[in-house]
């Protein structure tokens, strides 16, 4: 057996290419601004978590936006028909709807094709080339006109679309580096800002329509006037009439007051709102003139003098960064709609310092745990899965920076929990090349043999092991995405260095240096698991089912009461983690933030003395009620314990909340199901039953373990959850396919004693596939801090729960129905008159 020298250069090329676009995430900027140009210079960008900043969700107002193209319609259809000569009676709005009452019914004709020019084609979708108006006569003088359900679809993609290009406009004037602005569905918009973590000012520049519009000011109580506040309280009778609208725009700056030295903003209109605004206020000197932004009055002031210069002051007794950002807004332009903030995440720069170095610590440990392991299970060979594991990392890291990924904390964790999957290859390979060499099999022949009936086993673990990560990568949001991207390039890469790239080596130093017998063993004459067990697992197959129903039933108790510690992504509110000096006084932050009146304020410590996580039920009322009840919150922080830095902060709307829980159960349930079809078409029915019905009590302990012991859950559980669902199934993936191979080798062994066959034979494998899963994930449980606790620890209590139910749970299940088969078999052959099955044979088709 020789390996090609193509294949091998091809390999080694691969590998080169993937060191070289991963070196640049290693090298410091200093020494990577000094290499070629020719060569990669693309890194992994770190994630909000990683590196501080903000997160925002934001969704178009679809009332809001109804409304308003409505209104204008309202005010065009008047125009049109006066325009044509058609006197209607009234043209009022009814709901969604303009109902037009004509006095001449000879008329109507006349006023529907006029009518029709104000619909516009529908460019995409559904209705597509149709008008964007359902104009209607229901009688002879009547006639109603309103948009379709197409119409206003495409007007919302339109304001989506208008959205992005405005809110990218109001970041560059603030001067945010790199920021992420991008659309998420059909009608939000997902803005990433990194170092920016002032959420009020966010919201402010984001959030604002910044509709700015010039009126006069009328009389309270009269037709056409509305009464308008400031930010003072004050009110003013403002004429509903647009004098000048803020479209006409062209600049406008922070400034001071040259004469009371205060922030202002300075405005400049167009040569046709300059010729306005001269007009306007050359017709009305002594009238007070009100400047309205999103229906605020900004200042009120009277016109002493004409204004001919095309230029104007707005006072409102602004500080510096308020009339920073309104100026941004005013440059930027106006929303087409309204954008309401569903969703909000920052996270301060300290903290995001503290994740990498932990993300990286922890990881490191766990590489280490994992390839001092292997080393010792087998020795020299356990160097070469090493090795495999190392380059693993490298091509990992290779293909993020290829796709532009985001590397988050929990991509982290996907990262570290890939080095302990992607060695499983190695273990299934080795011991199975162990089984053959003591059939007294030559080198070659063991390596082959090996690596043949290895394959299907490694093929079908990976293969559910990735279903778990595209629906967790389909439905997950956020950092919880990073995890399903980096974890899946780890197990698919892991195929090609753990079996791919471990072959070749293996061949060649087996070449190298005739090796009579390839003899893996480890590092100390130690067998952790000796060679021929003979366990009868399956006597013991009561005991195992009754303990795991037991633990169940107690779980699903558990779920009910006390219940699940729900995150703020489930239950929506506000999330604050806190950091003092010194030990945090519980009690007085509990009396201090309880009198804010904000409703339910839960705290508890975690992670040390000196950190707090605050959760605050949503408040009523709008966004505008949420920011409010941060800054009370941060303000009275501080009150209580001036030492206190507010690290993080989540506000999560119910609409958002609600979203993500029902995506979490589906993507679990879809992910269960995918496992039930894909071990059924791979197997047998019984194979995939046994795995599912061990699937659903091995994610009921889970659940119950996230009860006991009160950790969050949140998405980063169900990331946990859906990880489960594949490592389970993987685990039970081994032992299935040694019994479907043992099932062709011993046709008339009982069933009984075959599962106990494959256990035993499988036994060491199972366990060290588990060990080091459980190596790689322990450091990030131990001290991987508050952002991946909900899914470290539980994957460290699930990967022990997998590992024992292939055994205890999954086989005697496959036992019970193989059991039930063979009597109706033996009943189906009896009544046929058939030589029937005796006691302990398997059917035929079994």
């Amino acid at each position: 057996m020789r390996n090609s020298p193509w294949l091998v250069a091809t390999y080694a090329f691969i590998i080169l290419i993937g060191v070289l676009i991963a070196l640049p995430n290693a090298l410091p900027n200093s020494v990577l601004e000094r290499i070629p140009s020719w060569l990669p210079h693309s890194r992994v960008s770190l994630g909000l978590d990683l590196r501080g900043g903000s997160h925002l969700v934001l969704e178009v107002d679809r009332t809001d936006l109804v409304n308003e193209r409505l209104q204008n319609l309202l005010q065009d259809s008047r125009r049109v028909l006066r325009d044509n000569g058609i006197d209607p009676a009234s043209v009022r709005r009814n709901g969604d709807t303009i109902t037009i009452a004509l006095r001449d019914p000879a008329q109507r004709g006349a006023a529907v094709t006029q009518l029709q020019t104000l619909g516009n084609p529908i460019g995409f979708g559904a209705g597509m080339g149709q008008s964007d108006l359902d104009i209607r006569t229901p009688n002879s003088n009547t006639i109603t006109l309103g948009y379709t359900e197409a119409g206003i679809t495409a007007h919302g993609s339109a304001a989506v679309e208008q959205s992005l290009e405005i809110i990218r406009q109001r970041v560059d004037q603030v001067g945010v580096a790199e920021p992420t602005i991008q659309r998420v569905g059909s009608d939000r918009v997902l803005v990433q800002l990194p170092g920016e973590q002032d959420p009020s000012r966010l919201r402010q520049l984001l959030g604002s329509t910044a509709k700015m519009s010039f009126h006069l000011l009328g009389n309270q109580g009269e037709p056409g006037v509305t009464m308008l506040s400031d930010e003072g309280g004050n009110q003013y009778p403002v004429l509903d009439r647009v004098e000048l609208s803020g479209d006409r725009l062209t600049d406008a700056r922070a400034a001071f007051d040259p004469q009371t030295n205060e922030p202002v903003v300075n405005f400049r209109f167009d040569t046709a709102g300059a010729n306005r605004f001269a007009q306007i206020t050359q017709q009305n000197v002594g009238r007070p003139f009100a400047i309205v932004l999103d229906n605020k009055v900004l200042s009120a002031p009277v016109i002493r003098t004409p204004i001919t210069g095309g230029s104007g002051q707005i006072s409102g007794g602004f500080n510096v960064e308020e009339a920073n950002t309104l100026s941004a807004l005013l440059r930027a332009g106006a929303l087409p709609a309204k954008l309401t903030v569903i969703e909000e995440r920052t996270v301060g720069a300290d903290l995001g310092s503290d994740a990498i170095e932990m993300g990286i610590f922890t990881g490191f440990i766990g590489f280490l745990l994992v390839v001092g392991f292997m080393f010792f299970l087998y020795g020299t060979w356990g160097i070469l899965a090493n090795v495999a594991l190392f380059i693993n990392v490298i091509l990992t890291f290779a293909g993020l920076t290829l796709i532009g990924a985001t590397l988050t904390l929990p991509g982290i964790a996907g990262i570290v929990l890939g080095i302990g999957l992607a060695v499983d290859a190695n273990v299934l390979i080795n011991e199975r090349i162990k089984e053959e060499t003591r059939k007294g099999r030559s080198t070659f022949a063991a390596i082959d043999a090996g690596f043949k009936r290895a394959y299907s086993t490694i093929v079908d673990s990976n293969v559910t092991a990735l279903i778990a990560t595209v629906l967790l990568f389909w439905f997950g949001s956020g950092p919880v995405r990073g995890f399903a991207v980096t974890m899946g390039l780890g197990i698919a890469i892991s195929m090609f260095t753990a079996v791919s790239i471990v072959r070749v080596v293996m061949v060649f130093v087996a070449g190298r240096y005739k090796l009579k017998k390839i003899d893996i063993k480890p590092l100390l004459p130690i067998n952790l698991i000796p060679d021929g067990t003979q366990i009868n697992f399956m006597k013991g197959r009561f005991i195992g089912l009754g303990v795991s129903l037991f633990l169940s039933v107690a779980s699903i108790i558990l779920f009910i009461t006390p219940g699940l510690n729900y995150g703020v992504d489930f239950r929506g509110g506000i999330q604050m983690e806190v950091v003092t000096q010194n030990e945090a006084d519980l009690a007085a932050f509990r009396s201090g933030l309880n009198e804010l009146g904000l409703g339910e304020v839960a705290l508890q410590e975690f992670g040390g003395h000196n950190r707090l996580l605050v959760r605050v039920e949503r408040q009523p009322g709008g966004e505008e009620a949420q920011t409010a009840a941060v800054e009370h919150l941060k303000t009275e922080v501080v009150k209580i314990d001036p030492t206190a830095k507010v690290e993080r902060t989540e506000v999560v709307g119910p609409k958002v909340s609600g979203e993500l829980a029902t995506a979490g159960i589906l993507s679990v349930v879809l992910a269960s199901l995918a496992m039930l079809i894909y071990i059924w078409a791979r197997f047998e029915w019984p194979f995939a039953v046994g795995a599912i019905a061990t699937l659903v009590l091995d994610v009921t302990k889970t659940i119950g373990f996230f009860a006991l012991t009160g950790l969050d859950f949140n998405l980063t559980a169900i990331a946990a959850l859906l990880t489960l669902v594949g490592y389970s199934v993987n685990d039970k993936v081994v032992v299935y396919d040694r019994m479907r191979e043992n099932m062709r080798l011993y046709k008339k062994m009982p069933l009984r004693e075959l599962i106990d066959r494959s256990i035993n034979e499988t036994l060491a494998r199972s366990l060290y596939t588990s060990v080091t899963a459980f190596l790689a994930m322990l450091p990030m449980a131990i001290w991987g801090g508050s952002a991946v606790e909900s899914f470290a620890i539980p994957m460290v209590f699930g990967i022990v729960v997998a590992a024992s139910s292939s055994v205890f749970i999954a086989a005697p299940i496959l036992l019970f129905l193989g059991d039930w088969r063979t009597r109706r078999a033996k009943a189906a052959a009896e009544s046929a008159g058939q030589p029937a099955i005796e006691e302990g044979e398997r059917p035929s088709q079994a």
